[in-house]
């Protein structure tokens, strides 16, 4: 039985196109091994014979079918059988003939190698047998007919099944290019210029967010990378860290060595300054207490020559000899005073001015020889230790080479705190030697500490921060070691009624309080201590060493008389320390020097002595030297007419001899009286004088103000 030789195979593809597959009418199928061995998807063979007529009977037709479910339509099957048609038998039988002479003939190179084999056996069998050869030729092909069937209608079914399963599209043609459909019926939204605008905002907000996000991962990546570059500069670094760590152990060894040293030298440090003081103090207590003696002597010694009944008949007194060697001892200084102010020319110095401060010789020679030795015993303090451990500027170097090196654990480790301290024993060394009530002491300024200090505090400006610690050094040795040693000098030795002293210690105080404009925030407090051992030693002066007596106006008279050049020193003593108080005037508050210099100085003894005066040149004198003492700037208010209270006992003194010296042959007196008025903003006061002394040709004295 002849049976169709035509398969048609359709291979899945993505083409939406579906494609049929030729196939020549020589075509053989393969048997079953080999079918079973092929691929499924090589089913595209092209087995046209090229011998005898070279007709090719194929169909090639293109559809475009639309996938369906198992129920296709009749329509559908029609157009698969008219693009499938089948030969007929004899023209399938026509065709395998064809195909097994050219076999026989050798004319091609089989696919399969079984087929070739068979052919070259019926080739030999039929040179030996042909009637052998035809029955066996007819049995093989009644078998492979069948075989041929079987094979074919299993495509067919196949093929059946890929039709019922894909929409099959057989009227595709390679030649006919694929041109695509659109539904014109399609209908867009309405656009205007508002949702365009809308839409174009949108996406311009999306935009900048999605920038401002790179913008930030930018950053991002800036900030890691300096990390980076920081980590790698500290790992590059390490390498140093042997080095480090050498340096960090051989400062702590300094560092320990220096305070084992310092703490073993601050007792025999201590033991010196003690001397010092000692010895200072003992000079300044002989003379306080040598004074107030006479005094009291001098004093007791005039009271009793003013009483006739205790005189004896030759007009001396009887007085023990105590009495009478102090006298004399007095006496004899002051003779040796005056000698010298006429050798020096000095010829308007003021009886009871002097400071009296002169010591025996066997005293001065004791006090030098004394202090000698304690200046000796200071410089075998540190003469055991090396200069790296003494000396404050070496000292100063190694923290400075700390600071340069490795400025970040200086600075964490607080050493600008630490200096101070340690630079204290040293300090105080040098201020042994120190006296600040010696007139050209040497100025804190030029001492080698404090420029040591200054040198390595510049030093470190251009790395330190604002509130580097290293800033505060100086202030804080200011603080802590000058000060305190300072007060001691107030406290217990100064004598306020020694002008050279009372300079002395203002300019040190000035230097160090005023002129350094850095240190007052600094040293507020211990500046606020020291001004108040100031108050209260010049408190304990006008309350021990202030004292003018009164005497009858007939026994002054005489000014050769003793009473009247006692009374005379003791006043212008008096005056001497109201000119000190006021020395300190721009340091102590203006109040406190009211207070102690008018309220208790002027207005409780100075007053009382000028209305026990006799009126005269001499009184005048003194008014004058009292208002010049007066700082300016107490009567700098232009719009001043009345002095300040405290003055008002001293400008009625002042008119009161002014009314009595307008009587007689003192008009020069008067014109001085006035203008004491107007220095001191007395103006209303002044002009009534004039007024009522009819002193007409003095009112220019009160217009020129």
């Amino acid at each position: 039985m002849e049976s169709c030789t035509l398969v048609a195979l359709f291979a899945p593809s993505a083409d939406p196109h579906r494609r049929i597959v030729k196939v020549s009418d020589d075509y053989e199928p393969p048997k079953a091994s080999q079918r079973n061995e092929r691929n499924p998807e090589s089913r595209r063979v092209d087995l046209s014979s090229d011998e005898e007529d070279g007709t090719h009977h194929s169909s090639e037709n293109k559809d475009d079918q639309s996938t369906s479910s198992d129920s296709s339509s009749s329509l559908e099957e029609a157009k698969f059988s008219s693009a499938v048609k089948i030969p007929d038998a004899a023209f399938i039988q026509a065709a395998r003939r064809k195909r097994e002479l050219a076999r026989v003939q050798d004319d091609f190179i089989p696919l399969d190698v079984k087929h070739h084999s068979t052919s070259s056996t019926m080739k030999r069998n039929s040179d030996e047998d042909p009637e052998k050869s035809r029955n066996e030729e007819t049995s093989e092909k009644s078998q492979e007919d069948e075989n041929q069937d079987i094979w074919e209608q299993q495509q067919m079914r196949k093929a059946v099944k890929i039709t019922e399963g894909r929409v099959i599209d057989l009227s595709y043609s390679s030649d006919s290019p694929i041109v695509k459909k659109f539904a014109i019926s399609i209908s867009f939204p309405p656009v205007n210029l508002e949702i365009i605008k809308k839409q174009l905002n949108t996406r311009l907000t999306l935009l900048r967010d999605t920038h401002r996000s790179h913008q930030r991962e930018y950053e991002k990546y800036v900030e890691d990378i300096k990390s980076s570059k920081n980590t790698i500069q500290n790992l590059e670094s390490s390498s140093n860290q042997a080095l480090n760590y050498k340096f960090y152990k051989s400062m702590k060894m300094y560092v320990e060595n220096l305070i084992d040293c310092l703490n073993e030298k601050i007792i025999h440090i201590q033991e010196i300054e003690s001397s010092m003081h000692a010895l200072l103090l003992k000079q300044a207590m002989t003379l306080m207490k040598r004074r107030q003696d006479e005094l009291k002597h001098e004093s007791t010694f005039l009271q009793q020559s003013s009483r006739k009944a205790e005189t004896a008949k030759n007009g001396s007194l009887t007085i023990d000899e105590n009495t009478q060697r102090i006298l004399e001892e007095v006496k004899c200084r002051r003779s040796k005073r005056r000698q010298a102010r006429t050798l020096s020319g000095n010829c308007n110095h003021q009886e009871g001015t002097s400071s009296d401060d002169e010591l025996p010789s066997t005293e001065t020679t004791d006090f030098q020889k004394k202090q000698g030795d304690i200046l000796h015993d200071c410089g075998k303090v540190f003469e055991d230790v090396n200069d790296d451990f003494c000396n404050i500027q070496n000292i100063l170097l190694k923290f400075q080479e700390w600071r340069e090196k490795l400025p970040d654990s200086y600075y964490e480790a607080f050493i600008g705190l630490c200096i101070p301290k340690l630079l204290n024993p040293l300090i105080r060394v040098q201020l042994i030697d120190w006296n600040p009530l010696k007139l050209g002491s040497t100025s804190v300024k030029q001492m080698s500490w404090f420029t040591s200090i200054e040198e390595f505090i510049d030093s470190g400006v251009e790395d330190a921060k604002k509130d580097n610690p290293d800033k505060k050094i100086l202030s804080t040795v200011i603080n802590k070691t000058i000060i305190p040693r300072l007060s001691d000098f107030i406290e217990f030795i100064w004598d306020p009624l020694s002008t050279s002293q009372t300079t002395s210690l203002i300019t040190h105080f000035r230097v160090i309080l005023e002129e350094h404009s850095a240190w007052k925030n600094e040293v507020n407090e211990s500046k606020q201590d020291l001004l108040k051992s100031i108050v209260s030693r010049m408190k304990k002066a006008i309350e021990d060493d202030v004292f003018i007596p009164l005497y009858p106006k007939s026994t002054v008279e005489d000014k050769t008389s003793a009473h009247s050049q006692f009374q005379e020193r003791q006043f212008w003593s008096a005056l001497k320390l109201f000119r000190n108080i006021l020395l300190w005037n721009g340091l102590l508050p203006d109040d406190t020097l009211r207070e102690l210099g008018l309220g208790k100085l002027l207005n409780r003894y100075l007053i009382i002595a000028l209305l026990n005066a006799i009126p005269g040149p001499d009184v005048v004198k003194k008014c004058s030297q009292i208002a010049a003492c007066l700082p300016e700037k107490w009567f700098e208010n232009p719009a001043m007419r009345t002095s300040i209270l405290q003055m008002e006992s001293f400008i009625q003194f002042l008119l009161q001899s002014a009314h009595n010296l307008s009587r007689g042959e003192f008009r020069n007196e008067v014109k001085e009286i006035i203008l004491i008025l107007v220095k001191i903003k007395a103006l209303n006061q002044a002009e009534s004088l004039i007024e009522e002394d009819h002193l007409d040709d003095l009112k220019s004295l009160t217009e020129k103000v």
